[in-house]
């Protein structure tokens, strides 16, 4: 089972929050995300929530290349 330390990744105010709150929340709600970061996820990628950002086709690329660079090593 996965596990993440909410207080490193979330802004204080959500850390507190169950993860349907947080997936629903604007990708402002993880830390070092800010409102114009936001905005911005938005205009270029339709992004206004966690659960968005997280199902970016294009993050999940990056991740899978990254993911095969590991394991090349």
């Amino acid at each position: 089972m996965a596990s993440i330390d909410l207080d490193k990744v979330l802004d204080k105010a959500w850390a507190d929050k169950g993860l349907p709150e947080i997936l629903a929340a604007p990708v402002s709600a993880l830390r070092g995300v800010s409102d114009r970061d936001g905005e911005l996820l938005q205009e270029a990628f339709g992004v206004t929530s966690v659960a968005d950002l997280a199902d970016l086709k294009y993050a999940r690329w990056a991740q899978a290349l990254a993911a095969l660079d590991t394991a090349s090593k």
